[in-house]
């Protein structure tokens, strides 16, 4: 089928100076100086948000003593490709350690009403080749993908190595021996030779530190510890029939709260959708995987369709490349190709390549704004849920149901932009304007401490490599690393997520690939009977050294956006920015770890001889 451009506004209909302008005025009007801190761990009803399990009873166990080759901190996509390399590498003495229930990550703790990933599900969900299996539907739901994470445990035979419901309570290297470590809340002591952190970008919930919080007598929770006991339904079937006297709110317009707000409209007696920033929302084609389709794929399909995705979204296709994936996501790219394949591809500088696909995202973000006026009867309410950024300034979202929810009597949006976020809660509800408006329910769609510092992010209290040295002390003012995953100091350690390395526009390619080069490290280590590898200050300075010569300057793109987790809420070069990346493109950064590999000596990291566990 052939992926069509979309229809959007003419460049010369579109006064961009006057959109800059408008855009700057609505960013201003949400930064404030808080930062990272106006999210805030809270006591009372949620203070145990981050360990409490809604979907699986916590069972008693006797305390584990167990020495491992491995220990892998996780059990979502990052944990579960670590475990597939190193089975693949023949590593087999390892364990998956995670907080939740069992193997999935976010996609066992994210079990709210409407879920589904919102990229295309053939490139996100990992090892689709290797495990014999297709996804229903372009965008899978929720209940499919985490069956899936389960599937690879099972297919590879790692599946009985996991260990649930057990949070890390310190992990400190023990240089006598040449291991680790590991204490956590079960009384357990692991002795790994080797530690992968593997603890995902979506795990710790975060929440606003909105004035009299604890004061609120009602129901709260956040979404990803969605409550059906309260709500009614269960995952996969959300009738939530006891919301059918509720006066809820939910708090956020993220990729979250777009999935769940038609499913809140339709059972809850009221709905306050409680927005700070819009969100830029397209149409959602979701068509069944055609079987001739599927049939019909080469060996090393993933590959390439992972590959064109990652060229749309932040690259650029290639003469007379099609668009395989066809959605919100490479819109820019396929207008883009048409043009200047009309034109001839004509020679252009990089300068004149990206002015050209700025004014590409102007119209883009108009036909946006033009799908909110059509489908949003309110007028008020259709301005105050259009996008006023540039494309990637937050994450791009497709649902067919989120705008026409405001078309019903029982939904209401509070938009909050003017106080940078709801002003306050009572013992009743919150406060608007000046307004107590009584609720129910809030349910925070807040999201995840996706950009903050590494003490919020994994909840470990104490992480200490050589000398005691803490990891959060060590990375205070952000990563230094050899290829994104080891740190002087800190040896036999190794780490997986956006930290210092190439990036990818699907998150499983790019871990996956960490997990393959991690993977080698330790099998010739282990091969070798050298079982302390530490990468030399040496190697790590020359290796940031480089990195940060050639890593692309995004700030002037970054002081446009509006607040979000793209820019730790407003920073014009966060320490732990999702989009740092090597200058040179993923393929080349992939083609120097190959290169690294092959030549087989493990330059740039200190190798010592076995030691003897005491």
């Amino acid at each position: 089928m052939t992926c069509l451009t979309t229809n959007v506004p003419a460049a010369d209909t579109l006064d961009i100076p006057a959109l800059r302008a408008k855009y700057a005025v609505e960013r201003d009007k949400r930064m404030q100086t808080r930062g990272q801190e106006q999210y805030v761990k809270v006591s009372g009803e949620m203070q145990d948000l981050y360990a409490t399990d809604p979907h699986r009873e916590i069972e008693p166990r006797e305390p584990m003593f167990d020495e491992l080759d491995v220990l892998i901190l996780g059990g979502g996509f990052s944990g579960l490709l670590a475990a597939y390399h190193l089975t693949q590498q023949g590593v087999t003495n390892f364990r998956n350690i995670d907080h939740a229930g069992d193997f999935g990550g976010v996609w066992y703790w994210n079990r709210y009403p409407g879920i589904q990933c919102d990229n295309d599900a053939y490139c996100y969900l990992p090892l689709l080749e290797e495990t014999g299996w297709m996804p229903s539907k372009k965008f899978s739901d929720g209940a499919e993908i985490y069956a899936h994470c389960k599937r690879i445990a099972e297919t590879f035979g790692f599946a009985e190595k996991g260990v649930f419901h057990t949070l890390i309570t310190s992990l400190k290297w023990d240089d006598a021996i040449g291991r680790w470590r590991v204490g956590t809340n079960r009384g357990d002591e692991f002795r790994p030779r080797f530690v992968v952190m593997a603890c995902g970008v979506l795990n710790m919930p975060k929440l606003p530190g909105i004035k009299g919080i604890d004061s609120f007598k009602g129901k709260m929770f956040h979404t990803a510890r969605w409550d059906y006991d309260y709500t009614g339904g269960q995952h996969g079937a959300p009738v939530m029939d006891k919301l059918k006297d509720k006066r809820v709110a939910i708090l956020g317009t993220g990729a979250t709260a777009v999935q769940a707000v038609p499913y809140l409209a339709k059972y809850a007696k009221q709905l306050y959708v409680i927005q700070r920033t819009p969100s830029n929302i397209d149409e959602r084609s979701n068509p069944l995987t055609d079987p001739e389709w599927a049939a019909s794929l080469e060996p090393g399909w993933q590959r390439a369709r992972q590959d064109n995705f990652h060229r749309a979204a932040m690259e650029f296709f290639q003469p007379g490349e099609p668009d395989l994936i066809c959605d919100i996501w490479t819109e820019i790219a396929r207008n883009m190709q048409a043009e200047l394949d009309a034109e001839g591809y004509p020679e252009l500088s990089l300068e004149e390549f990206m002015a050209r696909r700025e004014v590409m995202d102007y119209r883009v973000m108009e036909r946006m704004r033009q799908r909110v006026e059509s489908i949003v009867e309110d007028k008020e309410t259709a301005e105050a849920l259009k996008p006023w950024f540039r494309f990637l300034c937050k994450r791009p979202l497709s649902n067919d149901e989120y705008y026409p929810a405001f078309n019903q009597p029982n939904v209401k949006l509070i938009d909050v932009s003017a106080t940078q976020g709801l002003e306050a809660m009572t013992e009743k509800g919150f406060v608007h304007e000046g307004e107590e408006i009584e609720i129910d329910c809030m349910i925070f769609a807040s999201g995840f401490e996706v950009t903050s510092d590494l003490e919020r992010r994994w909840g470990i209290p104490v992480i200490a490599g050589q000398d005691s040295q803490s990891l959060y002390d060590h990375w205070r003012d952000g990563p230094v690393t050899l290829h994104g995953t080891m740190t002087h100091g800190f040896p036999n350690q190794f780490f997986m997520g956006y930290i210092q390395g190439g990036l990818n526009s699907s998150v499983t390619e790019m871990i996956g690939r960490q997990g393959e080069h991690i993977a080698h490290i330790v099998a010739t280590a282990l091969a070798r009977g050298a079982d302390v590898v530490e990468t030399t200050k040496e190697a790590q300075d020359a290796y940031v050294a480089r990195f940060e010569a050639m890593e692309p300057d995004n700030s002037a793109f970054t002081l446009e956006c509006t607040p979000s987790y793209f820019n730790n809420e407003g920073e014009t070069k966060p320490k732990w920015a999702l989009f740092r990346q090597w200058g040179l493109g993923w393929h080349d950064f992939q083609a120097m770890l190959k290169d690294w590999r092959d030549k087989g000596d493990l330059a740039g990291l200190r190798v010592r001889e076995r030691v003897s566990a005491d």
